[in-house]
């Protein structure tokens, strides 16, 4: 599957780049979501969609990989960030 290039960036403060993300962030853990915050969307962007895929989850059928476990859509244009255990977002 192909991506557009873009500028966008993705961080968190919850975890490192390409870490491991800590068991908090699990249902074996706390099972909050963690702080996520974005910049560098094209001008116009109108919403945001953020989907949770585990690549590292066992197949689930032949030929697919991962699992996804959560999807959080239709995210307001203007929004830059969603803090760690909420499910509000600014």
């Amino acid at each position: 599957m192909g991506f557009a290039l873009s500028d966008m960036q993705v961080t968190s403060s919850s975890f490192d780049s390409h870490g491991k993300i800590p068991a908090k962030y699990t249902g074996e853990g706390a099972d909050v979501s963690p702080a996520l915050g974005w910049s560098g969307a094209t001008d116009g962007t109108q919403s945001f969609a953020v989907i949770c895929h585990d690549p590292d989850a066992p197949l689930v059928s032949p030929g697919t990989y991962g699992f996804v476990h959560w999807v959080l859509y239709n995210i307001p244009g203007a929004t830059r960030k969603i803090t760690e255990g909420s499910d509000k977002y600014t």
